[in-house]
């Protein structure tokens, strides 16, 4: 019996050897030419050297290009593993809305949201005001690229989700498409979902002009991190069954106040320089007159 139990431990101890050696032989192997099956489709595995290369070649593509949503992309997978994108999934493991949608996996696009629809809904409704939205900054649901980098398959869903849900924030609070305004709500998304890619976006708040800045660093910055923190967790929110809803009902739920009007605030500027402008001009040829 006990030599039967030597025995017993010799080959367990032999498995488990063997089980580490094989698991250590294939994080050596682990090369461009040798990379580990795809978790789901579409999925590039990368080592630690590939994931750090792309991260610090997206996130300088993107500060000097803004409007490369694929370096945007890129930079926000890499960056959120390995700790973040499982705080976000454990945030939606939490909630009952969240976990229903890990269960169902709605995606967000042109085949399963009808814009036609929407824009027939109520005009104070979130549907109404996501097709305005979409319809006058000129983008469509499928503008948002598949999630690639991120190897846990359940984590690569939860950002194509929060990825998919962006533009909802962009109509539940009203910011443009501009980058003053994807800079507020990056901001707004960092204390919100703690993804390090929205916090490095908000880099781009140096490409702003001297007034911008200005006007975000004492309006848009303290709304986003007040409104970020204080508010439900927008990774939760189905979408899908807002639509009807009352928009200013939903900000109120979330715990979200709707910031100044960006674009009205910059035209409103623009007709003060010009009406300013005209002024001067006018001056000028008064004065110009008096002389003569």
């Amino acid at each position: 019996m006990a030599s039967k139990t030597r025995s017993c431990r010799t080959l367990e101890t032999q498995l488990r050897r063997t089980c580490t050696g094989t698991r250590s032989a294939q994080h050596r192997c682990f090369s461009v030419l040798n990379r580990p099956v795809p978790s789901y489709e579409g999925h590039v595995p990368l080592n630690r050297i590939e994931r750090g290369a792309l991260a610090l070649g997206s996130a300088f593509g993107s500060l000097l290009n803004p409007r490369r949503g694929d370096l945007i992309a890129s930079l926000g997978e890499v960056t959120a593993t390995p700790y973040f994108i499982y705080r976000l999934r454990d945030a939606m493991l939490r909630d009952p809305t969240g976990r229903r949608i890990l269960r169902d996996r709605p995606r967000i696009t042109s085949q399963t949201m009808s814009l036609e629809y929407l824009r027939t809904l109520r005009d104070n409704s979130v549907g109404r005001a996501y097709a305005a939205w979409l319809d006058r900054e000129g983008v469509t649901p499928d503008t948002r690229d598949s999630v690639r980098y991120i190897d846990d398959e359940e984590c690569a869903y939860v950002m194509q989700r929060y990825r998919e849900s962006h533009d909802f924030f962009h109509a539940l609070t009203g910011l443009p498409v501009m980058v003053e305004g994807e800079v507020a709500l990056k901001a707004f998304e960092f204390a919100n979902t703690v993804l390090p890619m929205t916090g490095l976006s908000m880099a781009a708040v140096l490409r702003l002009k001297k007034a911008e800045r200005g006007r975000f660093f004492a309006t848009y910055l303290p709304w986003a991190l007040s409104n970020g923190l204080k508010s439900k967790e927008v990774i939760n929110v189905y979408w899908e069954e807002q639509l009807e809803r009352p928009a200013e009902e939903l900000r109120a739920e979330l715990g979200i106040e709707q910031p100044p009007d960006l674009r009205e605030t910059r035209r409103l500027l623009r007709d003060q320089r010009r009406a300013e402008k005209a002024a001067r001009e006018a001056k000028d040829r008064l004065g110009s007159v008096t002389r003569d």
